[in-house]
């Protein structure tokens, strides 16, 4: 069960790892774009293209899906970046459901662990393998893999990791339980950090942090939903998406959120030293790099951020 590409990879490497696949559950078609297209998730896409049967339920208590679920004889489940099941679907299966999750639980539960990881400026994170209960990410844990991030990460970059990372560990997984060797364990109890769903306000710029905390707000959100700001040009004012920030620590005595450019460059003064942004997106435009914008686009004396 799942729908972004996250999931097609675990897929991929159920089918090369020659397991039986009964169906494959993933989200209703949605309408996208302007002309609201039906448009289908990556799972489904891969699973028509492998001949698999696909499930599509909009309602996951709908006595007709769980009948029909039921009779597949689906003897273990797997859930990679699906949403939350209801006992009924969950508990049907002998050997149970177990979820793919990319952090190290009791860390990071909810929606979004990779982005959470970035934004805290955590050095490791890693995937995890849990049997499936009542509430979100609580269920006991099988197996875990742990990986090292780099300062310059970008959630994108761990999302990849993360993503083949966690493909060998379901296999891992499965051939565990297989053998009769699974040893589930309760989820450590302590004071845990959360990982809820990114909103527009998380991603706004506050200038007045230190610049390790912006420069992880702009590597965590990086390639989408993006770290945004106000750029204030003159009389001109417009949102800016903000990639790949380089800390320049060097002491000034510039206001935070002062432009200074180059023909090649564009910086920005925060508390400590400056951020050069490698790439930037203008209300309207496409990504590009610093360099390419200020081919074309004047900042003026006095340019901000807010």
């Amino acid at each position: 069960m799942g729908t972004p590409e996250f999931a097609v990879s675990v897929l991929k490497k159920l089918l090369q790892e020659k397991f039986e696949l009964a169906a494959v559950i993933t989200a209703p078609d949605k309408p996208a774009g302007r002309g609201r297209k039906l448009r289908t998730s990556a799972v489904k896409e891969f699973a028509l293209s492998k001949n698999l049967k696909v499930l599509q339920p909009s309602n996951l208590k709908d006595p007709i899906f769980l009948e029909h679920l039921k009779s597949l004889q689906a003897n273990l489940q797997i859930v990679v970046a699906f949403r939350m099941l209801p006992k009924a679907v969950w508990n049907l299966p002998e050997l149970g459901t177990f979820n793919l999750h990319a952090s190290l639980l009791p860390d990071y539960r909810g929606a979004a662990p990779i982005n959470w990881a970035l934004l805290n400026g955590e050095t490791k994170t890693g995937v995890t393998t849990f049997f499936l209960d009542e509430k979100i990410d609580t269920g006991a844990i099988l197996l875990q893999r742990e990986t090292q991030i780099r300062d310059d990460e970008t959630a994108g970059e761990l999302h990849d990791k993360l993503m083949h990372l966690g493909s060998d560990l379901v296999i891992d997984t499965l051939r565990l339980i297989q053998q009769g060797k699974a040893s589930p364990q309760k989820q450590a109890q302590k004071t845990v950090k959360i990982a809820p769903k990114i909103d527009a306000d998380t991603c706004k710029i506050d200038w007045n942090e230190s610049m390790e905390n912006i420069s992880n707000k702009i590597r965590g959100l990086d390639p989408y939903p993006a770290a945004w700001c106000i750029l204030e040009n003159g009389a001109t004012k417009t949102t800016a998406k903000l990639f790949c920030a380089k800390k320049e620590f060097i002491q000034h005595n510039m206001p935070v959120g002062t432009v200074v450019t180059d023909k090649k460059n564009l910086r920005i003064s925060a508390k400590g030293g400056f951020l050069n942004i490698g790439e930037i997106q203008l209300s309207g435009k496409k990504r590009m790099n610093a360099a390419s914008l200020l081919n074309g686009y004047t900042f003026l004396k006095g340019a901000k951020v807010l």
